[in-house]
């Protein structure tokens, strides 16, 4: 049986897919969210983000991607905390390295997320993409 806080990680990838708003994207966080994403081909220097910087990275990120994709492939899941295997396709507007406008880029994330009252706390993004 799946969990609540499950339910609601599954929701917010689907609602990343669909470009959804800031307003139903805020709905996903805590107020006082923190993730971090550490260093990888897009971000070298890793990030760290609160719900502002989120929301801000979110509106980009609508800017450039025609379509995107999460698949859960793994879930570990302990109370509040949840760890995620996910693979992730994306199809850009831009060029990204040698993957041209409209091509297809892959990549595996791993991913652990803190719930607090159904919204995400903290997430740590690791994110491994395949060459371009």
């Amino acid at each position: 049986m799946e969990s609540k806080n499950l339910s609601q990680v599954q929701r917010y990838f689907r609602a990343i897919e669909e470009s959804a708003p800031d307003e139903t994207m805020r709905g996903f966080f805590a107020p006082d969210v923190v993730q971090e994403e550490f260093p990888n081909r897009l971000a070298p220097n890793g990030a760290r983000r609160d719900l502002a910087m989120l929301l801000e990275a979110g509106r980009r990120g609508r800017d450039v991607v025609v379509r995107q994709r999460y698949e859960i492939l793994h879930v570990i899941e302990d109370g509040d905390q949840i760890a995620l295997e996910v693979q992730w396709s994306g199809v850009f507007k831009i060029p990204i390295g040698s993957v041209a406008p409209g091509h297809v880029m892959r990549a595996r994330f791993a991913v652990f997320i803190t719930m607090l009252d159904g919204r995400i706390l903290s997430q740590r993004n690791y994110d491994c993409f395949e060459a371009f």
